[in-house]
């Protein structure tokens, strides 16, 4: 993407976008990128950053699971900060250890959260990714990075009180926000959860969360 205001906030930025992702979360809007395939190569893309130097004020990397290829990954955060850029990784924090590798080579963290901590494997349809979920998310609380932890909500994936439960476990976390983002089937690779998507905020939901973490940001506020 060579333009997004709404990627890293306060920035205008170019989004780079990594093929390969381990999950398969059926409400995934980059699906396409779940395999690792040949776009476009880092020499192009380098190109296009330098033709947008003093344009642009931040790279951002996303996906797709850029720590799927983190050794890629830092190379070009590398390069990217030489050319004068801030720098940010969307992630869904896969492997707490290449997590912790990439994270003093970028400025700020958007942490995707999927659900509590307990439903991940069905969510993710991976075996253990709460567990790897869970590490990468202390380590990004304890770095003090700046960051923005977001869910996606689909209430055919996330019950009412899996959402109070996960909002609980970030609090207790040490969490001081969350972002709730409604489901859009934009991408979406299931065409039934697609179909199955209702309204789930309610005020009596959004009472029960705001007494969990009253800064829970929220679909329309």
């Amino acid at each position: 993407m060579p333009w997004s205001s709404v990627d890293y906030p306060g920035h205008q930025a170019a989004v780079l976008f990594v093929g390969g992702c381990p999950w398969r979360c059926p409400y995934c809007h980059n699906s396409h990128l779940w395999e690792s395939q040949t776009g476009l190569s880092w020499a192009a893309a380098r190109a296009f950053l330098e033709s947008r130097v003093g344009l642009l004020d931040a790279v951002v990397m996303s996906g797709g699971e850029p720590l799927a290829q983190a050794t890629a990954v830092r190379e070009a955060l590398i390069e990217a900060r030489l050319l004068g850029f801030a720098t940010a990784l969307h992630t869904a924090g896969v492997s707490p250890r290449r997590f912790e590798n990439l994270l003093g080579y970028v400025d700020w963290v958007g942490l995707d959260v999927k659900g509590p901590f307990s439903k991940y494997d069905a969510i993710t349809a991976r075996k253990g990714s709460g567990e790897a979920a869970r590490a990468s998310m202390e380590i990004l609380l304890q770095s003090g990075k700046p960051h923005e932890l977001r869910t996606t909500v689909h209430p055919a994936l996330l019950s009412d009180t899996d959402l109070l439960t996960m909002v609980a476990e970030l609090v207790a976390m040490g969490a001081r926000s969350v972002t709730l983002k409604s489901f859009r089937p934009t991408g979406c690779p299931d065409p039934e959860l697609s179909a199955a998507y209702r309204p789930w905020l309610t005020p009596a939901l959004e009472k029960a969360l705001r007494a969990i973490m009253p800064t829970v940001v929220l679909p329309g506020h």
